[in-house]
């Protein structure tokens, strides 16, 4: 049965009220609902359903854009054969997202290389889905925004977004020392967040060791029994789950014969803002 064809006058009308992509699967949404003999309710309800299903998939692309995520790292593209462990009711706990209603944080430890950043960054792309403000950044880069916040009086409005954001996510916590006034810096954004938005830090290190990082002892008490104590731990031990990312030549998929070009890509800000 051939496809109906779209009057000009209800292009122009769907267009007007900003439903113009409706036309990509208008043709086809009319055809089921000739054959299917729909209701006109029925058959309006699903185009709409149509319209508010693109939106979403629009807005959770744009806002993954700016929240510093890797695109590839989630949870359909996690390799469930990785030989790592991890307690699963802890994981299913986080996946639910329940923790960012209730103001909870998560931490995310085990060594070098078994996928604490790419969970990590697989609830962030989850809670985006979702509707929460995502923001992922490594902990150097943040600290290093912080400290140039000092120079051109900005440091309040930065702070202000950190400690602001529904889902803050630190990556690669406490791997060096900080100094007073970063050590001030964590304990600020730790105390201004306990209780009123989530943060997930991933870290090689327990918290214990985290003490040794800061200058001043006081502060890292305080803030690292502030933020422990709000936090569920995921603990992934085994063999480093970067091996299963490293890129591999097959023979089924040869190399083309000319080099490939730079496709075109959207602007996204530098990462080391965030």
């Amino acid at each position: 049965m051939k496809a109906p064809v779209i009057s000009s006058e209800l292009r122009g009308a769907l267009k007007h009220l900003k439903l113009g992509k409706l036309l990509d699967v208008l043709p086809d949404r009319l055809l089921l609902a000739k054959q299917q003999d729909m209701l006109r309710e029925d058959f309006l309800l699903l185009l709409l359903q149509d319209e508010i299903s693109r939106r979403e998939s629009t807005a959770t692309e744009h806002h993954t854009h700016s929240t510093y995520l890797e695109p590839d790292m989630t949870f359909e593209r996690w390799d469930g054969n990785a030989k790592v462990s991890l307690d699963p009711r802890v994981l299913n706990e986080l996946r639910s997202l329940r923790f960012i209603g209730q103001h909870k944080n998560a931490l995310v430890l085990g060594p070098v290389g078994v996928g604490k950043t790419f969970i990590a960054s697989a609830l962030g792309h989850l809670a985006c889905r979702h509707r929460y403000q995502v923001l992922f950044t490594r902990a150097d880069d943040m600290l290093r925004r912080l400290r140039q916040s000092r120079f051109d009086n900005s440091r309040e409005n930065v702070m202000a977004e950190l400690v602001s954001i529904d889902l803050l996510i630190i990556d690669d916590f406490a791997l060096e020392p900080m100094n007073r006034d970063e050590s001030r810096d964590i304990y600020q954004l730790f105390v201004e967040r306990t209780g009123r938005a989530s943060t997930i830090i991933t870290s090689n290190r327990d918290t214990a060791e985290w003490i040794a990082t800061f200058e001043d002892v006081l502060l890292a008490q305080s803030a690292v029994d502030r933020f422990v104590n709000a936090a569920y731990d995921l603990v992934i031990e085994g063999q480093s789950y970067r091996t299963r990312l490293k890129p591999t030549v097959s023979q089924g998929d040869p190399p083309p014969a000319h080099p490939v070009t730079k496709p075109d890509q959207p602007i996204r800000r530098r990462r080391a803002r965030g």
